[in-house]
């Protein structure tokens, strides 16, 4: 029994892999079961076996992805006074994580919109630590009270995927980029307050 439970999981693993790379080569829209199942040195029942549903696949592949690429912990620069000091300590480290992982991102990022399930696990994976870190970082700009919809907004727009890639296609470094959209978001506070 201990032997086939452990079987069990190495074929798991490799199939998780397996789509976690192909999901950094050609997106979840691109992936098929077939080559999923031919990396994985499996038969195409086996990885239908193991993961019933596309859903299943990607919170695995979410899951062991994360492990490996973990995005950087907010909870130092979080304890800072200064909230524009707070928001660079956050993001000049999200932008570097960004340039890292650029590829799988953008792949996910443009196949949640055609694929339901994966969006689903990108909900609960990602967006929700993005909106709860927005939020905090924009509490910071007015001393506890609750944020004004346009500053959280900025920070939002500040912490985004898109935004990174925008500003650094425009051939700005990561601190360049993260400077900008400190000031941005400052510009939003001072708005907001008015």
């Amino acid at each position: 029994m201990k032997a086939r439970a452990e079987k069990q999981a190495e074929t798991r693993r490799r199939i998780v892999e397996a789509t976690a790379a192909l999901h950094t080569e050609v997106g979840p829209a691109q992936t098929t079961v077939a080559e999923i199942a031919r990396r994985a040195g499996v038969q195409r029942l086996t990885v239908y076996n193991n993961f019933p549903d596309e859903r299943e696949l990607f919170e695995a592949c979410g899951a062991y992805w994360l492990a490996e690429n973990p995005p950087p912990d907010p909870n130092a620069a979080l304890g800072m006074k200064d909230p524009a000091d707070r928001l660079r300590a956050v993001l000049v480290p999200l932008y570097s994580w960004y340039r890292y992982t650029a590829r799988t991102i953008e792949n996910m990022q443009r196949d949640r919109l055609v694929m339901p399930a994966l969006d689903a696990v990108m909900r609960i994976r990602l967006d929700k630590q993005f909106e709860s870190l927005a939020t905090a970082l924009a509490a910071g700009f007015t001393q506890g009270a609750h944020p004004k919809q346009g500053l959280r907004a900025a920070v939002a727009l500040a912490i985004d995927f898109w935004t990174w890639r925008r500003l650094t296609g425009e051939g700005m470094s990561d601190a360049a980029a993260a400077a900008l959209m400190v000031g941005a978001v400052k510009a939003a506070a001072h708005a907001t307050a008015a």
